[in-house]
């Protein structure tokens, strides 16, 4: 029996959200969520992948990262589009993978910066900081450490599996994860795909849930939570906030899942169906996806009732005739 035990207790905000998210995974559930939407599914893991590597300076857009996901040809900086392969094809190793694995951790790690870095799936050799732009938000502890902390925090998880919320514990481990930064590059990204792995064994869900996208919206607030974590010796507030974005993350996914749903015309759900959230497209290449001639039907069944009910909007809203017009389902 491991000795070792992360810093922190639970708190009424923390029971709180755990009762919330898992509330509303129950609804999720009910609508059959996200296992009859593969549209669904797949925009949400690029809303993760892109989420992610945006974090971590990577300035492709969602769109290019679409295109590379398509074996499309993106001109981007080499290093980023292969970031984007890389992370696609670790995401893909989620079904397969045991949180409680070192051999696995390793193994996603040499996915995940394959072709980027020397020690791709090693521990580090050398000192490292973390860092939010410029600014050094703490070190992290020596290379020589890491094998033996690492060893700790992943035999508490699995001795307490079953005795701790994975909810909490994906939390917990995410800020431990960040502290030991094991790894000379790619933390980051394996910090969120390891939760996203932690919560999705417990919840399927979780899989395509982009919790990414929500710490990447307020990026600056998820580095507070962690510094203010360290100063005070436990990490109480990072898991509040964590718990936090996730919840909203769900609340956001429950609404399109529903709008998706809700008495709609079959004309409505059928281009929906073919739209990724947050892409912009052109008529023309809806119209296309649809197998649709007549711009005249394509507007009064489609693309005009989509508008009315807020489930598209435009990119020029004030120039709605615009020839650079495109459209975005939200």
């Amino acid at each position: 029996m491991s000795e070792y035990k992360p810093p922190y207790y639970l708190t009424e905000n923390m029971l709180s959200f755990v009762a919330s998210i898992s509330e509303k995974l129950g609804k999720l559930n009910v609508y059959n969520g996200l296992e009859s939407k593969p549209h669904l599914r797949r925009n949400n893991r690029i809303k993760s992948i892109h989420s992610s590597l945006k974090i971590e300076a990577n300035s492709l857009s969602i769109g290019e990262v679409k295109d590379v996901l398509d074996g499309k040809i993106v001109l981007g900086p080499e290093r980023e589009v292969q970031e984007v392969k890389n992370a696609y094809d670790a995401y893909d190793l989620i079904s397969e993978i045991s949180p409680y694995s070192i051999d696995d951790l390793k193994k996603v790690h040499g996915v995940i910066t394959r072709n980027l870095e020397l020690q791709a799936g090693e521990f580090r050799s050398s000192g490292v900081g973390v860092f939010n732009g410029d600014s050094c938000i703490f070190m992290a502890p020596p290379f020589k450490q890491v094998p033996n902390l690492i060893s700790d925090l992943f035999l508490w998880m699995d001795e307490n599996k079953f005795k701790i919320h994975p909810l909490i514990m994906g939390a917990v481990f995410h800020y431990e994860f960040v502290f030991i930064h094991p790894f000379t590059d790619g933390n980051g990204r394996m910090t969120r795909l390891w939760h996203t792995l932690i919560l999705s064994k417990w919840n399927q869900l979780f899989e395509f849930v982009p919790i990414e996208s929500q710490i990447e919206k307020f990026q600056s607030g998820y580095y507070k939570a962690i510094s203010d974590s360290h100063s005070n010796g436990n990490s109480n507030i990072f898991i509040e906030f964590i718990l936090e974005q996730i919840d909203f993350v769900l609340e956001l996914l429950s609404n399109q899942v529903q709008r998706v749903d809700y008495n709609l015309s079959e004309y409505l759900k059928k281009m929906l169906d073919v739209m990724e959230f947050g892409i912009p497209y052109s008529t023309t290449s809806i119209m296309e996806m649809l197998g649709l001639k007549s711009r005249e039907t394509f507007r009064k069944n489609y693309l005009n009732p989509a508008i009315k009910l807020g489930l598209v909007v435009r990119t020029i809203p004030n120039k709605p005739n615009s020839k650079n017009q495109m459209y975005v389902k939200i």
